[in-house]
């Protein structure tokens, strides 16, 4: 087996990219990631230094894996969709040293334009659908789904 790279994707010194892999146009991975056998990235994607992916994940288009986050083997991450890595971000306050872990675990399935706030784990073979917002740990298994206008608070 090889490693397929796109010419037009980056691929800082250092990141690993196991046997098999496919890294598509445009994506960019760090040099601190780790990536394992059979992963697909797909356009457009970004994975940054301390992330691992595990053997036989998909990463659609247009997702970026930020720090701190882990996908265990076989997760299925969907188009657009979204992992953050700071609760509350705000531009003129730096808070790289908030980052919390989120863990995605095997064979879960992450729909397109879903969010998973930072500090989740989310079950092995769980299946969170399109444009679900999750901010809880999700046990293994479920099935999360739904999207609710914002409101006010406070």
């Amino acid at each position: 087996m090889t490693v397929q790279i796109h010419p037009s994707a980056i691929v800082d010194d250092g990141a690993q990219i196991g046997d098999g892999s496919r890294v598509w146009h445009f994506a960019h991975v760090c040099g601190g990631a780790r990536n394992g056998e059979g992963v697909s990235l797909g356009q457009n994607v970004f994975v940054g230094n301390k992330v691992i992916i595990g053997d036989r994940c998909k990463v659609q288009n247009n997702v970026s894996v930020y720090d701190n986050v882990t996908l265990e083997e076989g997760v299925f991450c969907g188009p657009s969709m979204v992992f953050t890595n700071v609760y509350n971000p705000r531009s003129l306050i730096e808070r790289k040293d908030e980052y919390r872990d989120t863990l995605v675990k095997r064979g879960a399935t992450l729909g397109a334009n879903c969010t998973i706030v930072c500090g989740v784990t989310v079950g092995a073979f769980a299946f969170v659908g399109a444009g679900a917002v999750v901010q809880r740990d999700v046990p293994d298994f479920a099935l999360m789904v739904g999207v609710r206008p914002t409101r006010s608070v406070g």
